[in-house]
C-alpha cells in the first residue's frame, strides 16, 4: 500500500486502453486505494470488470462513487472480521493500526544528530544536497486555482500587509499548549478516565438536546425499545466494518461492549471512537438491533469581543513537505516565499512537515547540517524574506518534524531568537486561532487520511470529507478517531486540555494527503489545502479574505464574511 500513486493507477490504467489524464479521478481512485487498503493493480482490476457489466462504463468521479458503492463497499462488508468469544470490557487493550501515505512509506525517525561536517546552505538553495527537482520545475498550472468558497468583494486576491491585524491563540497563552511536557508516563486507568468523561459529556449534551429522560444499559435484555448511549468501536484489530461494530458503553452503565446489528439503519456514519446515542432493542442481552441514530449537534456559541472594523484581512496557508520527494532543495519554499511577497497577505500560516522525517534522505540521513540547524535556516529564510510585506507569521509543528516532539497535542516550535519578534507566533498543533474577529481551528495531523481508512457509512453517494468534518465538528473534536493511528502518539491527558474543540469555528483547516476540497459543512467553511508538494511535483496551498467582521445570530455567523480559494503552486 505505501507505493500506491496517482502515477501507478494511471499505468495499470493503460494496461485496458483505459487513458486517463483527469487529476480529479485519480484522486478519487487512490482514495479509494488508501481507504480500502488495495493496491493500485487490483482496484483497475476491480474497476475494469465492474465497468464490462455494465457496457464499457465511462471512467469519471460520479461512476467511481457508483463503484465504490456496489463493489468496493460490499467486499468490505463480506470480508466480515474474526469474532472473539469474549469481548473486552475496558479500552485498555485497544491497539493501534498501522497507516501509511500515499508518497511515503512509514519510517522509523532518523538519528537527531548527524555524522558528517555542517556545510552552509547556499542562498539559491536551503538544502545540503543541491540538485533541484526536475519534475518540480517543470511543474505546470502554476497559480491555477481548483477550489473555491464564497464570492470575493473586490476587484483581486490580495492584501495589504497590515501590521494592525492581531493573531491571538483563542484561549489566550494561559490556556493554551505554550511549552514542552513530559510524555510517556500516562496510565491506562488515565486514558480511560478521559475517554469515560468524553462519552458522558458528550452524552449529557445529546440528551438535553434531544429531551432524552434516561439512557439504558446496552447489555441488558429488555424486549421494549430503549435509548441507548456509547462509544463506537470494533470487535477485532482490522478495519470497521457493519458486522463488526461494538457499543461500549460508559462506566456509569457497566462499560460493556455489546455487539451492534445496523441492519435496520437506512443511513449511518461510524467510525472507532464515535461517541452515539442509538435507540433498539437488545432481547437477549448479546445483540442490540438498532433502529435509530440520534445526530449530534455542532455547539453554538458567542464570542464576547469588541472587534474594531477592519479593512479585507488576507489569511495564507501552507502546509509541509516544502521540498520534493526527490530532493532536498527547498525550492517549493522559495517560490512560497515569491508569492508571499507578490500578494501580500496579512497572515500566512505554516504548517509542518519543516524538515519531514518521511523523506527518504532525511531517514537515511544524507544531509550535512544538523536538523535543527536546517529547520532554523527555513525559518530564518521565510521571516527575512518576508520581512518588506508586514506579514504576520504563523508556525505551526507537525508530528513528521525530526527535530521536534513526537507526541499529539504537540507543543510549539522553541525559537528563542524569535519571541521578541511581534510578527512571529510560535503555535502549538492542534490550535484555535482568532484573527480580525473570526476563529480559525488548525491541525496538521492528517485526520482526513486516518478517519477517512477507519469510517465506514451506508449512504449513497454521500461526500466522505463532508462527513469526516462533520464528525470533527460534531464530536467537537481535532482527532475523535480512538484508538488513534500508529503514527500517532496521543497523550490523553493533554488532549483532554488541548486537543478538543472550544467552539466551532469559522474556519477549520485540516491538511492532508488526500485531495484538496474548500466547503461548507454545517456554518463551517472546512478545508484542506493539500501540501505543497506532492511527490515529485508541486502541490497546492490555500488562501482566505475575511472581508468584514462577522455577524453573529443565536451563536452561528450569518454573515457572509468569508472567501477561499486553493490554489496550486
Amino acid at each position: 500500500m505505501a507505493d500506491v500513486t496517482g502515477e501507478k493507477i494511471k499505468m495499470e490504467l493503460e494496461t485496458f486502453d483505459i487513458t486517463c489524464d483527469d487529476d480529479a479521478v485519480l484522486d478519487k481512485m487512490l482514495e479509494q486505494c488508501l481507504c480500502h487498503r488495495i493496491k493500485a493493480e487490483d482496484i483497475v482490476n476491480e474497476w475494469f470488470a465492474f465497468s464490462t457489466t455494465k457496457g464499457l462504463l465511462k471512467l469519471t468521479v460520479t461512476s467511481l462513487e457508483t463503484f465504490e458503492h456496489e463493489v468496493l463497499n460490499k467486499k468490505q462488508k463480506n470480508k466480515g472480521s474474526s469474532k472473539s468469544s469474549k469481548f473486552n470490557n475496558t479500552r485498555d487493550g485497544s491497539q493501534k493500526r498501522a497507516l501509511t501515505t500515499p508518497e511515503q512509506p512509514q519510517s522509523k525517525r532518523a538519528a537527531a544528530r548527524l555524522s558528517s561536517p555542517g556545510l552552509l546552505l547556499s542562498p539559491a538553495s536551503f538544502s545540503p544536497c543541491p540538485t533541484p527537482s526536475q519534475k518540480y520545475s517543470m511543474r505546470g498550472a502554476r497559480g491555477e486555482v481548483v477550489a473555491t468558497f464564497g464570492a470575493v468583494q473586490g476587484p483581486r486576491w490580495s492584501g495589504k500587509g497590515q501590521t494592525v491585524v492581531q493573531v491571538d491563540l483563542l484561549e489566550g497563552r494561559e490556556d493554551s499548549l505554550t511549552s514542552s511536557y513530559k510524555y510517556m508516563f500516562q496510565r491506562l486507568r488515565d486514558v480511560r478516565d478521559v475517554l469515560t468523561e468524553k462519552i458522558e459529556g458528550l452524552g449529557e449534551e445529546l440528551r438535553t438536546h434531544f429531551n432524552i429522560e434516561e439512557f439504558s444499559p446496552a447489555s441488558l435484555p429488555v424486549q421494549d425499545t430503549v435509548t441507548v448511549l456509547g462509544q463506537v468501536c470494533c470487535d477485532s484489530n482490522g478495519k470497521l466494518n457493519a458486522q463488526s461494530v461494538l457499543l461500549e458503553a460508559s462506566q456509569e452503565h457497566g462499560a460493556r461492549q455489546v455487539p451492534v446489528d445496523l441492519s435496520e439503519l437506512k443511513d449511518y456514519s461510524l467510525f472507532p471512537g464515535q461517541v452515539v446515542v442509538m435507540e433498539g432493542i437488545n432481547t437477549s442481552g448479546s445483540r442490540f438491533v438498532a433502529s435509530k441514530l440520534y445526530e449530534s449537534s455542532v455547539w453554538s456559541f458567542t464570542l464576547l469581543l469588541s472587534v474594531a472594523a477592519l479593512e479585507p484581512v488576507m489569511v495564507m496557508v501552507a502546509c509541509g513537505p516544502y521540498t520534493p520527494s526527490d530532493s532536498l532543495a527547498y525550492d517549493p519554499l522559495i517560490d512560497l516565499i515569491n508569492i508571499i511577497n507578490k500578494d501580500r497577505p496579512d497572515v500566512c500560516i505554516l504548517l509542518g512537515p519543516f524538515v519531514d522525517s518521511k523523506h527518504e534522505q532525511i531517514e537515511k540521513g544524507q544531509v550535512t547540517e544538523t536538523f535543527e540547524t536546517i529547520f532554523s535556516r527555513c525559518v530564518d529564510s521565510i521571516v527575512d524574506g518576508t520581512r518588506g510585506t508586514g506579514c504576520k507569521l504563523v508556525f505551526i509543528p507537525s508530528q513528521r518534524d525530526v527535530h521536534h516532539h513526537y507526541i499529539y497535542p504537540q507543543p510549539p516550535f522553541t525559537l528563542p531568537d524569535l519571541k521578541k519578534d511581534d510578527r512571529v507566533t510560535l503555535a502549538p498543533d492542534p490550535c484555535t486561532l482568532l484573527i480580525g474577529g473570526v476563529t480559525l481551528g488548525l491541525t496538521s495531523t492528517d485526520i482526513l487520511f486516518h478517519m477517512g481508512a477507519e469510517e465506514i457509512s451506508s449512504a449513497t453517494g454521500s461526500d466522505r470529507f463532508s462527513r469526516i468534518m462533520k464528525h470533527m465538528l460534531t464530536q467537537r473534536s481535532y482527532y475523535p478517531l480512538y484508538p488513534p493511528a500508529e503514527e500517532v502518539n496521543m497523550d490523553y491527558e493533554r488532549f483532554q486540555q488541548y486537543g478538543l474543540l472550544p467552539l466551532t469555528p469559522d474556519i477549520l483547516i485540516v491538511p492532508s494527503e488526500m485531495r484538496y476540497f474548500i466547503k461548507d459543512v454545517i456554518g463551517c467553511a472546512c478545508v484542506n489545502p493539500g501540501r505543497l508538494t506532492k511527490g515529485q511535483v508541486g502541490g497546492t496551498y490555500g488562501r482566505f479574505l475575511i472581508q468584514q467582521n462577522p455577524v453573529y445570530e443565536e451563536g452561528r455567523r450569518v454573515s457572509p464574511c468569508i472567501a477561499g480559494q486553493v490554489v496550486k503552486i
